[in-house]
């Protein structure tokens, strides 16, 4: 059995994004009440705190304090759907530092795969700009740190029903990360056509796969058995992090997407025989939360055993 650690603080339930709101806390608490039936195969990893600079290898420096600012100031809007609180602010940095404690782990040796299930999510978040729910984009972040760590190329995989535009966008140019994304198309945030592909020494590092809605189990994992797994092996990554999105499943609230529950698992399973090195897996979407929780069961499920 693998060592998996599972990425997990009580702060994260107090980013309050108001009533009605699909990003709740209870999404959390369903993931971890899924999660309790098989704790004890776990490592229990607390979060660390990011610091501004950390959090500034990918958002502009300025970026941390003006939403901090924002938050003691009794929270706002950032954009129409992303609210942010007064333990917003706490909540993302935490968020933003499962990513970095989970690659200190990994390169101790104490872990070989992580789940950080997380909120605030991040894959929509740009340089200085919060949106779509999410105010630091955490694998990102996570990325560019590994780096640092050693961990010279990261492939991204990204399976939620919307494009990771801000994580596309840290990368563009860059021939060190690979960004690989399925996604409903056209859909919010309107990006992700297959002719974005990266831009100078980053041509062809990016590789989108958009879905017309009511794309089902078939397409998905025919697409992770047969195109993934050439690029991963083309790519030879250090590290794979995966933004893990549930909002693919059929009975997401939000979205058109037709993925069963066990289909997303075949998917995670495709992701983690792509290489033998870590993976870091980090919350992104999912909106019924039922389904979100039994499929991030099922995700570290395979994690523990494949």
């Amino acid at each position: 059995m693998r060592k998996v650690g599972y990425i997990y603080d009580p702060v994260y339930l107090k980013h309050d994004t108001g009533e009605g709101h699909p990003e709740s806390p209870y999404r959390l608490e369903a993931v971890n009440e899924y999660v309790d039936l098989i704790k004890d195969k776990l490592i229990h990893i607390k979060p660390r705190r990011a610091t501004a600079k950390e959090i500034a290898l990918v958002h502009d420096i300025y970026y941390p304090q003006e939403i901090m600012d924002l938050c003691s100031a009794g929270g706002t809007y950032l954009d129409a759907d992303t609210r942010c609180s007064v333990f917003s602010y706490e909540a993302a940095v935490y968020a933003v530092g499962a990513g970095l404690e989970a690659v200190d782990r990994i390169k101790k040796g104490e872990i070989e795969r992580a789940f950080a299930a997380v909120r605030p999510p991040g894959h929509h978040a740009e340089y200085s700009r919060a949106m779509g729910f999410c105010i630091f984009n955490n694998i990102a972040v996570a990325a560019r740190y590994a780096q640092k760590q050693g961990f010279g190329k990261v492939f991204i995989v990204d399976f939620d029903a919307h494009h990771g535009n801000g994580t596309q966008k840290a990368f563009y140019d860059d021939d060190t990360v690979f960004y690989f994304s399925t996604h409903q198309y056209p859909f919010y945030p309107g990006t992700g056509s297959k002719e974005e592909r990266g831009t100078g020494k980053g041509l062809g590092f990016t590789y989108n796969v958009p879905l017309p809605a009511g794309t089902g189990d078939d397409r998905f994992i025919q697409i992770y058995s047969e195109e993934l797994p050439r690029l991963v092996k083309g790519f030879s990554p250090d590290i794979v992090m995966v933004s893990a999105g549930y909002d693919l499943h059929m009975d997401d609230p939000l979205t058109h997407l037709e993925a069963t529950t066990e289909g997303i698992g075949k998917i995670v399973e495709e992701i983690l025989k792509t290489a033998d090195v870590p993976f870091l897996f980090m919350l992104e979407g999912g909106y019924n939360i039922i389904a979100l929780g039994e499929s991030v069961k099922l995700t570290i499920e395979k994690m523990l055993t494949v």
